[in-house]
């Protein structure tokens, strides 16, 4: 059986692993601040910090924002479920819309449809590694008749004077927009460093801060790294230096940070990233474009354009005509020949957690037209030219099994 996205798990990791454990120190310590400082340097931004998931990125950043019950955050209706529980967890309320036709991207006239004078915070999603349209973003959030209808309820949100713009860039570590990188597109941007993502840390994830003046995002920085240690002062780290034990708890806060453990992983990855990862599942994409791109059926998923170019996370391939029965049905044919595919995502409002607070799928019929015709490929380093063929060959054959 190919398997659907294994992690990249070579000597250099076990033996940069092995050396973290031979030193004593597996919590959050040298490692983990080396990796925060060359994700700085990799993406642009501001000021980086590790932790210990996306989801918990997403959700102190909220929460340092001031999100709070009675307000609002939009997101698109087709994401993962982490997106949208953030917000749940804030006592916020997820303003779902809906999604583009070619590109998964959210709907920016959608968006604009969305904003109230409760909207704190936008979640724009990079699906599969794709970049959303920032600047689209940004010229909305600041446009004279948004900004008037903003209501700054904190000391943060009245220091920014408009509606956040936080990017899920769980899938796009590498990708870029007008020549920058991920991670220093949107105000804040938080990536995943999940087992199944491009750049894995087991578990993990970065929060990229990248606020305008009059933001310190060093200061910021320093907040969050408590934030994510309890609100405690001083971290493992800090308590080293001779009779430094004592500490204060300032806020009530997460645990969110990052251990050198999984920093080790990550700074072996994020070293042969950009030149050795990022080109090898390129090769992939281009592989199944080529194959798939011969037949009517196939809806190929846009990858790179003249201002955005993905990560190559997930390739999002789409059946052309089907219902959602027979691209179920395509999926168990192509697992019948050996090979694992998945589908990203099942919308938001399909999730019983969702529909039970009451939003339909029938309100975002894009999402679910992407959704129910969606099949995700096999990419990760690895795979090899007879797999990428395997799959092409699964895929053709069970599709024009079901179509027949």
């Amino acid at each position: 059986m190919i398997p659907f996205s294994p992690p990249r798990i070579d000597q250099k990791v076990i033996d940069e692993v092995v050396d973290t454990l031979k030193s004593g120190w597996i919590t959050t310590g040298p490692k983990t601040k080396e990796f925060e400082r060359r994700l700085t340097a990799y993406c642009g931004n501001k000021a980086t910090l590790a932790v210990n998931s996306n989801t918990v990125g997403l959700e102190v950043v909220l929460r340092w924002f001031g999100v709070q019950e009675g307000d609002e955050v939009i997101v698109p209706a087709y994401t993962y479920c982490a997106t949208a529980n953030v917000i749940v967890h804030c006592g916020a309320k997820p303003v779902m819309v809906d999604v583009n036709a070619d590109d998964f991207d959210v709907c920016l006239e959608k968006v604009r449809e969305a904003i109230t004078d409760k909207t704190k915070v936008i979640m724009p999603v990079d699906l599969g590694g794709m970049p959303c349209a920032y600047d689209e973003l940004f010229e909305l959030v600041e446009a004279e008749d948004v900004k008037t209808l903003f209501q700054a309820k904190t000391e943060e949100q009245r220091k920014l004077g408009r509606i956040l713009i936080l990017s899920d860039s769980a899938h796009s570590i590498g990708a870029e927009y007008k020549g920058r990188k991920a991670g220093c597109l949107a105000d804040v941007s938080v990536f995943s460093f999940h087992a199944v993502k491009n750049l894995t840390t087991a578990e993990g994830g970065a929060i990229m801060l990248n606020l305008p003046e009059p933001f310190d995002n060093e200061e910021v920085y320093r907040y969050l790294c408590t934030y994510t240690l309890h609100g405690q002062n001083k971290d493992a780290l800090a308590k080293t230096k001779r009779g430094a034990w004592r500490y204060d708890v300032l806020v009530s806060g997460f645990k969110g940070n990052m251990t050198d453990i999984m920093a080790s992983i990550g700074l072996v990855e994020l070293s042969r990233y950009e030149d050795d990862t990022l080109h090898y599942r390129k090769c992939i994409y281009d592989q199944y474009t080529d194959a798939f791109a011969r037949y009517g059926w196939a809806e190929l998923p846009i990858y790179e354009t003249e201002d955005r170019k993905s990560s190559y996370h997930v390739y999002c391939l789409r059946v052309k005509g089907i219902t959602e029965q027979q691209r179920d049905e395509i999926i168990q044919r192509i697992f019948d020949k050996d090979v694992s595919v998945n589908v990203h995502f099942q919308p938001l409002p399909l999730l019983s957690a969702f529909k039970n607070k009451g939003y339909k799928i029938e309100d975002y019929p894009v999402a679910y037209d992407n959704y129910c015709r969606e099949i995700s490929l096999p990419v990760w380093y690895g795979l090899s030219e007879e797999m990428v063929k395997t799959v092409i060959d699964a895929v053709i054959c069970s599709v024009e099994e079901v179509l027949a």
